[in-house]
């Protein structure tokens, strides 16, 4: 008894005398709910993340979209963020301008943020304040028979459509009568996609919806001789009947209904699937400066009240290795946001059959305004769009659209900027 007593004491020292290995510091990470294979991925690479290391783990807690940014600005109220939140790249800028994310410069690894594209940085004031891992890319799909039938060329990256070219080939489609509207613009989507999808053919036509060299000045962007054009070409779109204003669904292409499509490579599967080889995908029309296409998708930012920048930055750095971004890539279909991660992927490497998606992304992506008024800018730019579409003159819409947008950023001081940039033209 007595030896077996001395067996037990000496058992409990030994064990008193290991290390006690501390639990890993739980960061707490939101995001937005979205179709099953985006949070599949997101649960895989939190899950690749924390058997990784064992100094931090990653816990996640999903908000309906719908709720999200609301549940966001509460929380704030309160102090009661988590360490890493997911925000749509536009609106970086005013989570960056309320206080609610920090700086990521100095946390990320440098060579990794440099590999990234366009659609995978969200800035403020020329400071990083998110990052990605996927994008998507705007583009104009067609079939290759049927434009040769109707003796229309296939429009390529060293050979895009100018914008009167790309007009004239949907005259003469329609023309043939086997169309009677040519191209579908999306005519059901509201909200983000007209920003989205149509800055750029202002951007494309060398202006933009605001002077990005001190983000306070709209008056002469929005209605500069050159918007006024890109908005009387998109207007005499549908005044043609060569776009339907009001389409009863979206299924004119994919139906045949239709010769052209503007649209994103989210489509890029189920066209590939439906049409094989006959599917082209070609450039956006040139306006003159180039193809143009809006950048960045969802990303993920680190809060101000986070106290584990540390753990949270550890994280970030992980989503952004090529190994991560082709993961995320591989189980979702969308673009992955550097050449490194492309490259480890099978639809977007070079020679791959998606591997076009990329090059729109590399070549031709600009992302939406870093201004924290954007949210009020696109919403003034949807207005002025569904005008034109219903018959106002583009020189009125815009005007309009311009008088909200900087009314807006009057009210709010600049949002960060001097407004003195609005009378010299630059600035910030």
């Amino acid at each position: 008894m007595r030896r077996a007593l001395s067996v037990l004491v000496a058992a409990q020292l030994s064990a008193a005398a290991l290390p006690v290995l501390a639990a890993p510091v739980t960061i707490k990470l939101w995001r937005h709910d979205t179709g099953d294979a985006e949070m599949a991925a997101g649960r895989a690479a939190v899950e690749r993340f924390n058997r990784s290391q064992d100094r931090w783990k990653v816990v996640v807690e999903a908000i309906p979209q719908g709720s999200y940014t609301e549940s966001i600005t509460a929380a704030s109220l309160v102090g009661q963020l988590p360490c890493i939140i997911a925000m749509d790249q536009p609106t970086v800028p005013n989570f960056a301008w309320a206080g609610h994310v920090r700086a990521l410069d100095a946390l990320l690894p440098a060579d990794a943020v440099a590999s990234l594209l366009e659609g995978g940085r969200g800035t403020y004031k020329g400071q990083l304040y998110s990052v990605g891992q996927f994008d998507v890319a705007l583009a104009l799909f067609s079939r290759r028979s049927r434009l040769d039938a109707l003796g229309v060329r296939v429009a390529t990256m060293e050979r895009p459509y100018t914008a009167a070219e790309f007009h004239d080939a949907l005259a003469k489609v329609k023309k043939s009568g086997r169309y009677r509207f040519p191209l579908d613009l999306n005519g059901r989507f509201k909200g983000e996609w007209y920003s989205y999808a149509f800055s750029p053919w202002l951007q494309s036509a060398g202006t933009d919806l605001i002077d990005r060299d001190g983000y306070v000045r709209v008056d002469g962007v929005l209605n500069s001789d050159a918007a006024i054009a890109v908005g009387r070409y998109y207007g005499r779109l549908f005044k043609d009947k060569l776009v339907e204003r009001i389409p009863a669904d979206d299924k004119a292409f994919e139906q045949g209904r239709s010769l052209f499509h503007y649209t994103g490579s989210w489509k890029a599967r189920e066209y590939s699937e439906q049409f094989g080889d006959d599917l082209v995908v070609m450039p956006p029309p040139d306006f003159g400066h180039g193809p143009k296409i809006g950048a960045a998708s969802w990303q993920w930012g680190i809060t101000r009240s986070c106290g584990q920048p540390e753990g949270a930055a550890a994280f970030l750095a992980h989503l952004i290795s090529p190994a991560e971004i082709a993961a995320a890539s591989r189980d979702t279909g969308l673009v992955p946001v550097s050449a490194e991660g492309a490259a480890l992927t099978e639809h977007y490497r070079p020679g791959g059959d998606w591997r076009i998606y990329f090059e729109f992304a590399k070549r031709y992506a600009v992302s939406r305004p870093a201004s924290p008024a954007y949210p009020a800018m696109s919403s003034a730019f949807e207005k002025a769009m569904a005008d034109i579409r219903s018959g106002k003159d583009a020189g009125e819409a815009f005007d309009e659209a311009v008088e909200a947008m900087e009314h807006n950023i009057s009210r709010n001081n600049g949002y960060g900027y001097s407004l003195a940039a609005r009378k010299t033209g630059g600035g910030s």
